[in-house]
């Protein structure tokens, strides 16, 4: 049964966490329901998967280390990156993304999605802003692009069933 779980499609859901007002939580939440339950598809979920990479001091601690303790808060959010980016190239089959303005304050979602289409792994995006404010770099790294996640629900159906 795991491994048949296993050849189902891993999603990796990218786009704000740091800067967001929930981390990015709500949206990242309701996509996996939809992706697990609607088409029976496996969820890399950052918000879920930070709790499982960090232990709980540095979890408390990483805000605290950003403004005091620089090489530790580094060392902990180096096996954020690694974790994320090994699950990446090495597992997942697409990547959803909303693209809003709190994204904007970041930089590992522009990195994933770099990562993601220079490793021919295709890029779904949610513009939660004016398409044309997006930068160009990022379109450039897109499969497909959508303007609400009802369009890329129906395209993942579409696509997937």
């Amino acid at each position: 049964m795991l491994d048949e779980a296993k050849k189902m499609p891993l999603a990796y859901l990218a786009g704000a966490m740091e800067h967001a007002p929930d981390r990015g939580a709500a949206w990242r939440a309701e996509m996996a329901a939809f992706l697990t339950h609607e088409l029976g598809h496996r969820v890399f979920n950052p918000c879920v998967e930070e709790l499982n990479i960090l232990r709980p001091e540095e979890r408390a601690q990483l805000s605290a280390w950003k403004r005091s303790d620089l090489p530790r808060f580094r060392e902990a959010v180096r096996k954020l990156i690694h974790t994320d980016l090994n699950t990446l190239l090495n597992e997942v089959d697409y990547v959803v993304c909303l693209w809003d303005r709190h994204v904007l304050r970041g930089g590992g979602t522009h990195g994933e999605l770099t990562m993601a289409h220079y490793h021919g792994i295709p890029v779904y995006l949610v513009a939660g802003m004016p398409i044309p404010e997006i930068s160009s770099w990022i379109l450039g790294c897109t499969t497909e692009v959508f303007t609400d996640f009802g369009e890329l629900k129906a395209y993942l159906r579409e696509r997937y069933r």
